[in-house]
């Protein structure tokens, strides 16, 4: 089939307090598509000025926009949702070209979810309650639910609209402002979102800056006007989030890595698992998910079989120009990002004993060899304390490492400094519900591979993150405070 064409402007801005503007030292930051190479746009180098600015807007807008009813909040969201949705072909070519997702298998599927995402959460911003006590005849005894303020929030480049829009449908629907930074490899789709929401939003609510992390998210994270923070990302910037947080006591979400364990039973060694393997290893994203299921426990019985299976399904997916119909797998997100998979590949392969089932270093010549390109790589071999197995890649590498004894399994499943997602394979359920309770993971899945669902209490365990903001509960918890009220209603 033909390659599409993506709608692309030269330069974009910033957006604050309802303006669309420039930064402030008039720097800019060059975006280059991975498919080729080529530089696509410019956009704000954002730095501490332009944080400010940002965070002053939002502050002010914040009194009017807590005071409004949470209802007509929600209604303001819903109908970002129907004006959104006539611009999602649009709107995913533009991720393709900016982040190397396919477009048949990502990145329209990542519009349409950010439709469902406003309008979910523009469906439950009445559903914000607090409790009565009943202490007495003569006291009202209760509590409500408050928004915090101006929330502070950084999304990355691997799902840009998906995860920009959880943090601005969500905390805006609790009645918080936003100021959010957006990821400087990825930030045209998101900035394209900002446009339409901010049609319908009173200015000065949402804000976007686009800028690196060491000037506009380190400028954000400190500012002492911000309330909250909602990061996700990599564990170590996390770490750093965190670190800045707790010096002024603010409440944090943080969703970060994993270094995901999928373990496949004996009973299992069937067609359909090995598909659902590669979907939960999320290789149609080139592993650039936190969810990937990159480390894959076979059991002994089964391995040679079940391996000859996983590359055979692999086989059929078609590396390719991100904007090609054809092309299942898109390209890695940067040049730093590709040499970065490229060295654990090496390094994976340097060992003794190990072997590239399928994949290996990625192509010299030809077409491919213009982008960041890496075919799916699945190395066999692997022992679990290695740095391929534990570190990770957030690239299209699984490492596959063979197991016998149950309990054994999920020792090494549990082995690592990482909890957020496991993947489950067998026809015994119970066998599947004990392992599911023994496995640290925030969000374990059986005989299943796919992505989250809104709704979901979705997080990490461990240093894989804290907070869930995936549900009506987690965006209470996430983005209000309780406060109690007593009153003596004798007096």
């Amino acid at each position: 089939m033909a390659t599409v064409t993506a709608e692309l402007a030269d330069e974009y801005l910033n957006l604050v307090d309802g303006q669309w503007v420039g930064a402030r030292n008039d720097e800019w930051i060059p975006v280059e598509s991975p498919r080729d190479r080529r530089t696509i746009a410019r956009v704000p180098r954002g730095g501490e000025k332009d944080i400010a600015d940002a965070v002053n807007a939002a502050g002010r807008a914040f009194p009017g926009w807590r005071d409004t009813a949470p209802r007509a909040r929600g209604r303001l969201l819903q109908q970002i949702a129907d004006a959104l949705e006539p611009h999602v072909e649009r709107i995913a070519r533009i991720i393709s070209v900016e982040n190397g997702n396919a477009l048949r298998t990502q990145s329209r599927g990542e519009v349409n979810f950010a439709i469902d995402v406003f309008r979910y959460f523009g469906s439950v911003a009445g559903e914000i309650k607090g409790e009565t006590i009943p202490l007495n005849a003569t006291v009202l005894d209760y509590s409500r639910r408050e928004p915090l303020g101006v929330v502070g929030a950084i999304t990355p480049w691997n799902a840009p609209v998906q995860l920009a829009v959880m943090k601005i449908a969500s905390a805006l629907a609790a009645g918080n402002t936003l100021v959010l930074k957006a990821a400087e490899d990825a930030p045209l789709a998101v900035l394209e979102i900002a446009k339409i929401a901010d049609e319908f939003l009173p200015r000065g609510v949402l804000n976007v800056i686009v800028g690196y992390g060491t000037e506009a998210g380190e400028a954000l994270i400190t500012h002492p006007d911000v309330r909250k923070l909602s990061f996700t990302g990599s564990t170590a910037v996390g770490s750093r989030v965190m670190a800045a947080a707790s010096d002024r006591i603010l409440p944090v979400s943080l969703e970060l890595g994993g270094k995901n364990p999928q373990i496949v039973y004996p009973d299992a060694n069937e067609d359909w698992v090995a598909q659902g393997t590669i979907t939960g290893m999320r290789f149609v994203r080139q592993g650039q998910s936190c969810t990937a299921g990159s480390r894959l426990f076979v059991h002994k019985s089964i391995l040679d079989s079940f391996v000859d299976k996983v590359t055979t399904n692999l086989a059929k997916l078609k590396v390719g120009d991100p904007l090609d119909e054809d092309s299942d797998i898109g390209a890695i997100v940067n040049k730093k990002q590709f040499d970065r998979v490229c060295g654990y590949i090496d390094d994976g392969l340097q060992r003794s004993n190990t072997t590239a089932a399928v994949g290996g270093r990625p192509p010299t010549e030809g077409p491919l060899s213009e982008g960041y390109y890496v075919e799916p790589t699945v190395i066999v071999g692997v022992e679990n304390d290695w740095r391929i197995a534990q570190e990770e890649i957030f690239g299209p590498v699984m490492c596959v490492i063979p197991w016998e004894d149950e309990d054994d399994v999920i020792r090494m499943a549990n082995d690592t400094h990482y909890g957020l997602s496991a993947f489950i394979w067998t026809h015994d359920i119970g066998r599947a519900l004990r392992a599911a309770h023994s496995i640290e993971a925030g969000w374990v899945q059986v005989n299943q591979g796919g992505g989250q669902v809104l709704g979901q209490s979705y997080g990490g365990y461990k240093r894989s993150g804290i907070g869930r903001e995936f549900s009506l509960e987690g965006m209470i918890e996430s983005f209000t405070q309780r406060k109690h009220v007593s009153i003596d209603t004798n007096r």
